[in-house]
């Protein structure tokens, strides 16, 4: 009977509008005063929840993304990535597919990178004459791929979720090559629907003009590898990371760019405190609801269930995906990685999957829900950029989406895509 409180008043609170985090800490509220319990357990969990060390990474992360948005690099790396596949046909969507993953590389926000590459890239594909659902539906899709990059906030939130079984430094690594899956898979769905609608391909400026651009975006691009070098090499932890990110964005976006001022610097630091405190806020009610789900073992009677449906692992992976999707398109992507980490990382351990390989099909398939109403943070941000209804954009998403789901079947049912540069790097055992 507990169980059915639960998840009713949970999912009563979401149809009713309440935000995710607040209808997390009010069904809790609701179970706990069901049973009985003292009060004070629920907020004793939210505290251990929020007041964890690793933690520290998630607001160093969020404001070197912001620093980047506000700080004028997606300028330069539009120029690139315009640059060097301008010239194919449809090439100025196949340059934001570019564009959207290295600044994804940067910021580690979907959202941002949408924001950033959308401000550019939008207005100057309907000025040549391309489709505003065109470049919104790639725009919006490409930015995902910030979900999977050293960057990333949710990799360190998927970490914290997983209670421990699982190295952040595994996950920064792991991402890399499912992030390049999701990009070739955009690259070849952004070509098709362009030849099939016939736009049109720029001009090759010539290899000259390629490697200064290349040059020009090179200091902000070098942020993925500084991460990277450094944790492998054991000069920092990932948590520290973090702040090496922001000092150097800083310094990058102040002395070496000279693009940031002080009303934007100011704007980037607002903005990071306020994702900052909503995070936070999510983490900490989540605790209190993972606490519950614990305590009445829902992961335990999550497997019983999809045991009855079927015992192949390839069938249980296909139910989790499925699942996750559906859940992901009415709840936050932090949310849905809080709340269906413990019940679905030990189903999926137990069908053969590596901790570090579900979180790969995690991020994926939180970062699809993004992009899909009636949530669809990235799909909202890159309408309301291109002036253009949601629903019409959804009347063409389909290449896109298949797009997206094939670099999710690849990372599901292929291990190697998301185990091989952990295990090549770190020398990872999983």
């Amino acid at each position: 009977m507990e169980l059915i409180i639960l998840g009713a008043t949970f999912f009563g609170f979401l149809v009713l509008g309440v935000p995710v985090a607040f209808a997390l800490g009010l069904s809790a509220i609701c179970t706990i005063l069901y049973e009985g319990l003292p009060v004070a357990v629920i907020f004793q969990q939210m505290m251990s929840g929020m007041n964890i060390f690793s933690f520290l990474a998630i607001p160093f992360f969020v404001f070197s993304g912001e620093l980047m948005l506000h700080g004028g690099v997606a300028d330069k790396i539009v120029k690139l990535a315009k640059n060097l596949v301008g010239h194919i046909s449809g090439g100025l969507g196949m340059s934001n597919v570019v564009a959207c993953t290295l600044f994804g590389g940067v910021s580690g926000s979907p959202v941002a990178d949408v924001s950033a590459m959308g401000a550019v890239m939008i207005p100057m594909m309907k000025k040549e004459g391309f489709d505003t659902d065109y470049a919104v539906n790639v725009t919006t899709h490409a930015s995902l791929v910030g979900a999977l990059m050293p960057t990333s906030h949710n990799m360190i939130i998927y970490a914290l979720a997983a209670g421990g079984k699982v190295s952040i430094g595994a996950l920064i690594a792991a991402g890399l090559l499912p992030a390049l899956v999701l990009m070739v898979c955009m690259l070849v769905a952004a070509y098709a629907v362009a030849v099939k609608r016939g736009y049109p391909a720029g001009k090759f400026p010539g290899w000259a003009e390629v490697f200064r651009s290349f040059a020009a975006a090179l200091p902000g691009l070098l942020i993925v590898g500084i991460i990277l070098a450094g944790i492998l090499s054991g000069v920092f932890t990932a948590t520290e990371s973090a702040a090496v990110a922001v000092t150097y964005t800083i310094l990058l976006t102040f002395l070496i760019y000279r693009t940031m001022t002080l009303q934007n610097f100011l704007r980037a630091a607002a903005k990071a405190v306020k994702t900052t405190g909503v995070v936070l806020l999510l983490i900490g009610v989540s605790t209190m609801f993972q606490y519950l789900m614990g305590l009445y073992e829902v992961a335990d009677f999550a497997g019983d269930l999809m045991s009855k449906v079927s015992t192949q692992p390839w069938m249980i992976f296909l139910l989790i995906n499925i699942i996750l999707f559906v859940l992901g398109t009415f709840m936050d992507m932090a949310a849905t990685i809080l709340i269906c980490t413990p019940i679905f990382l030990p189903i999926a351990m137990k069908a053969g999957m590596d901790p570090v390989q579900f979180g790969m099909l995690m991020l994926i398939n939180c970062a699809l829900g993004l992009n899909t109403p009636p949530v669809g943070t990235t799909q909202f941000v890159g309408c309301a950029i291109g002036g253009i209804s949601v629903g019409a954009v959804m009347r063409t998403i389909l290449p896109f989406y298949a797009a997206l789901i094939a670099a999710l079947m690849f990372v599901t049912y292929v291990p190697a895509f998301s185990l091989w540069l952990p295990r090549l790097l770190m020398g990872y055992k999983g």
